[in-house]
């Protein structure tokens, strides 16, 4: 029996799924927000019946159906936020085969390639983990103002069409792509729909459970890192007690890394680097801290992420703690010093800005300022913001990790620094020498 989908007016989406990082900004965005905020809800409140790539049953980003759907749907609404390859190369293939009802949305941060500077675009506000309510529902009856005003006056918007007149539209015969749309209709056998189930499942902290889902995600759709990565994740979190366990998610996240063994990619580089810092707890293997902090001190500086920060932090305490080289210990301390005086420097830049209070990882910002305060001996500001963490009204398993990482911040607050034994006495005489330039 064919369903009813075929009857519906069609606005294909594109765009990337999950978190994606502009790695010009340092900033990584939930583009899923994006849909489920703005997009999906502004796309059927103007009437469409609206399908992203990841809704089509059994689908890879490239076969039959995205095709038909970008030649054919009556819309099609393409967020280009952190320039997605895939997302650039599907708008390119809309704007070569549809003249008219194309929408751009893209966050308003970041670069426009050159190609599209000169294109009309929905801008938006997005805050990286969400988007903020007063923006969502603005951007929503915007959104859906365009879709109308797009649709109704069917004005040209590809650049192709308008520069070089003449050209016919190819089009698909309409029998062959009603098949196309009825194979839509039964969406909770796609990746989409399995994607809010393994949620779901993370939400309860059921990761034995989400990994399970996250892997029949990534095996319909093995070529998007994303999935991967969440893959790793809730299998790493699993069970972090068990080194065999760690190492079956260290070769999950690997899939996502080249021959060369290097990757750029933030969410990527973090997920290693717990993996790596988890199974260091369990072995005291002193090679996998050093991967922990390659990892960690990497993806700092790629987006200067607190979190990545103070990991980052934690991981050259340890290795401070377990090495003999003067040198190497004194650096190590430096440089933690220093790295978590930069995070409380930007933290606290971002409790000033006004739009401080939308931003829903409030109580994870006040706890890292309070430990990271407390680390580098700032008691009273290491006082305060526990106060304001606690006043967030955290769930008890968060002001477990809190406390526990407060309390390993005490031990380095009392443990004396190695810069006053002969690493000092070693070190610093050495590199005086170096600086007037004396060999020795």
């Amino acid at each position: 029996m064919k369903s009813t989908f075929s009857k519906s007016k069609i606005c294909f989406v594109i765009m990337g799924f999950g978190k994606k990082t502009d790695l010009d900004l340092g900033i990584t965005y939930d583009l899923d927000k994006t849909y489920k905020n703005i997009i999906r809800p502004a796309v059927e409140k103007a009437g469409f019946e609206c399908v992203r790539s990841d809704e089509i049953k059994d689908s890879g980003l490239i076969d039959k159906s995205m095709y038909a759907l970008l030649m054919q749907a009556e819309l099609v609404v393409a967020d280009i936020t952190t320039l997605n390859p895939n997302a650039i190369y599907e708008l390119g293939i809309r704007h070569g085969v549809r003249p008219h009802s194309t929408i751009i949305l893209k966050e308003k941060k970041g670069k426009i390639p050159f190609d599209l500077d000169h294109t009309r675009m929905f801008m938006y506000t997005h805050l990286g983990e969400d988007i903020g309510v007063d923006e969502a529902e603005h951007c929503k009856t915007k959104l859906t103002d365009l879709i109308h005003e797009v649709t109704e006056q069917k004005k040209i918007d590809s650049p192709l069409y308008s520069i070089i007149n003449g050209i016919i539209p190819p089009i698909i015969p309409e029998s062959e792509f009603v098949n196309f749309i009825d194979d839509l209709a039964d969406r909770e056998k796609g990746p989409f729909a399995l994607v809010e189930k393994a949620k779901a499942e993370m939400e309860k902290e059921n990761f034995e459970q989400a990994s399970k889902l996250w892997e029949k995600i990534s095996d319909k759709a093995p070529s998007e890192p994303y999935f991967i990565q969440q893959w790793a994740l809730c299998k790493y979190k699993s069970n972090t007690e068990d080194v065999a366990n760690l190492t079956d998610s260290l070769s999950i996240i690997e899939k996502l890394i080249t021959d060369d063994q290097n990757t750029n990619d933030p969410e990527t580089l973090g997920i290693r680097g717990a993996i790596y810092k988890n199974i260091w707890w369990l072995t005291k293997d002193l090679s996998i801290l050093e991967r922990a902090i390659e990892c960690y001190c990497k993806c700092f500086k790629i987006t200067n992420n607190y979190y990545n920060g103070e990991n980052y932090s934690f991981c050259l305490d340890e290795k401070s703690k377990n090495i003999e080289d003067a040198n190497e210990i004194i650096y190590c301390e430096i440089e933690a010093e220093k790295t978590r005086k930069q995070i409380i420097k930007d933290l606290k830049y971002l409790v000033e800005l006004g739009d401080f209070e939308n931003r829903l990882d409030k109580k994870w910002i006040y706890a890292s300022l309070s430990n990271c305060c407390l680390a580098v001996g700032l008691e009273e500001d290491a006082t305060k913001y526990e106060t304001d963490f606690l006043s967030q009204k955290p769930l008890e398993w968060e002001i477990k990790t809190f406390e526990k990482s407060k309390k390993y911040n005490n031990q380095a607050v009392l443990r004396p620094p190695q810069t006053e034994h002969k690493a000092a006495q070693s070190w610093l005489p050495q590199m005086a020498l170096r600086l007037f330039g004396i060999k020795f």
